[in-house]
């Protein structure tokens, strides 16, 4: 399963197929752990299970899909032009780097933990200070990780996902149901989790960060990165500022209904994701190589029809799902919302899809429109919260945009004279 293939051809297809499968399977096999971790709510209060939603939404907003996405096609184009030293020096810098972050942010939650605690409506400062170290692990893992999708070592990405989430759900078993823990011990069997992914991580990479550094050329360096940064970072923002909002400007028990949804609906992402995790370094290997690949059509062919049968389902079963996994007061709101969050989940998958293939053939020139269409969201979201489902409306509106904008550059970058 690690070993790079062309991109044209029956094997590769099948080897794509046999790649994608696994992650699938291990992304189900994941999240259906993840999934068990939320049925925790109905051990603790739904305004416990918000706090634990708005700490796991401060994760999820590290910007971990850039990350991984810069080193992952870093470490494909390392592999066809020989650079690897330089690669284990970009590497090393970047640990400390995050390691430096960290550090700062240790010192502005010590600075303005009150206003913080009131803000998120958080119980305790010890899950605060447990979400510090969960942030800092989130910017290991997706280094390592990136390295490892670089490498094609889909493999023991796979394995990455299984364990993490298994280390997340035993211990937060352990501390929520024998020691009280509410949404600390929640929040910290999630960092035990990332403890469990970043040790997997440092073990299948060290044949990289163990090699000599070699001194890389930072201006070429970072007219890649930054796009990159950018673009990714604002897909993710568009995957995952809803939750902050909302617990912002929403009571806790209608963040912990909100979050209940979030969390079912997201699951479709966990679905498809694995589709564009395998295409993203073939495609940057196959333009490294000015080969031609034809992996984009039958890519967004597959998300849109599980993305799409995973919404209907949702849609139709909604009700018995969140009366299963929840409490029984998360039902009446969840379901109302559920189909919104479910639909909005399409385009976005979609979109996710077409700029994994605009990024990985270094075609930047839709970034600047996907920074602009999150600061547009953000706005948007300032001035359309009536209600929770007017918040998913204009997810879905901006979906919808952002889906539009990559097609019709893909469509662009594919024209024969394009430049």
């Amino acid at each position: 399963m690690t070993q790079s293939t062309p991109s044209t051809g029956p094997k590769p297809h099948a080897a794509f197929f046999r790649q994608s499968g696994w992650l699938m399977i291990a992304n189900i096999g994941g999240g259906g752990m993840f999934y068990l971790v939320h049925l925790l709510s109905k051990k603790i209060s739904p305004a416990e299970y918000g706090a634990f939603g708005v700490m796991l939404a401060v994760a999820m907003c590290v910007p971990n899909m850039p990350l991984q996405m810069v080193f992952a096609q870093q470490t494909a184009q390392a592999r066809v032009t020989g650079r690897e030293r330089a690669l284990a020096g970009m590497l090393r810098w970047t640990w400390l780097g995050a390691l430096g972050l960290a550090l700062l942010l240790a010192a502005g939650v010590w600075w303005w933990q009150a206003q913080i605690l009131s803000a998120w409506k958080l119980p305790d400062p010890a899950g605060l200070w447990i979400t510090v170290a969960v942030v800092l692990f989130s910017l290991w893992v997706p280094m390592f990780l990136g390295v490892m999708q670089g490498q094609q070592n889909f493999f023991w990405m796979g394995w990455v996902n299984i364990l993490n989430a298994g280390g997340r759900l035993g211990l937060a078993v352990l501390l929520v149901v024998f020691f009280a823990g509410g949404s600390t011990g929640m929040v910290t069997g999630v960092g035990f989790g990332l403890v469990v992914a970043v040790a997997i991580g440092i073990w299948q990479t060290r044949s990289v960060w163990s090699l000599a550094a070699e001194k890389f050329a930072a201006r070429e360096l970072l007219a890649q990165v930054v796009p990159l940064c950018l673009g990714f970072g604002a897909l993710q923002f568009l995957f995952t500022a809803d939750t902050l909002f909302v617990k912002a400007c929403f009571s806790g028990d209608e963040t912990g209904f909100y979050v209940g949804a979030g969390t079912l609906s997201r699951a479709l992402l966990w679905l498809v994701l694995p589709l564009a995790t395998v295409m993203f370094p073939k495609i940057v290997h196959s333009a490294a190589k000015a080969e031609k690949s034809n992996l984009l059509g039958m890519v967004l062919l597959g998300t849109g029809l599980l993305a799409a049968g995973g919404a209907l389902g949702l849609t139709l079963l909604g009700p018995w799902i969140v009366k299963w996994v929840f409490q029984d007061s998360f039902v009446a709101v969840a379901v109302q919302v559920l189909p919104w969050y479910a639909w909005a989940m399409v385009p976005l998958s979609l979109a996710n899809v077409l700029v994994n293939n605009l990024l990985a053939r270094s075609q930047f020139r839709i970034v600047p429109v996907l920074v602009l269409l999150a600061a547009a969201y953000a706005f948007a979201l300032t001035r359309f919260h009536a209600s929770l489902v007017q918040v998913l409306q204009t997810l879905g509106i901006f979906n919808l945009l952002l889906l539009a904008a990559c097609g019709w550059f893909t469509w662009r970058e594919s024209r024969p004279n394009a430049a």
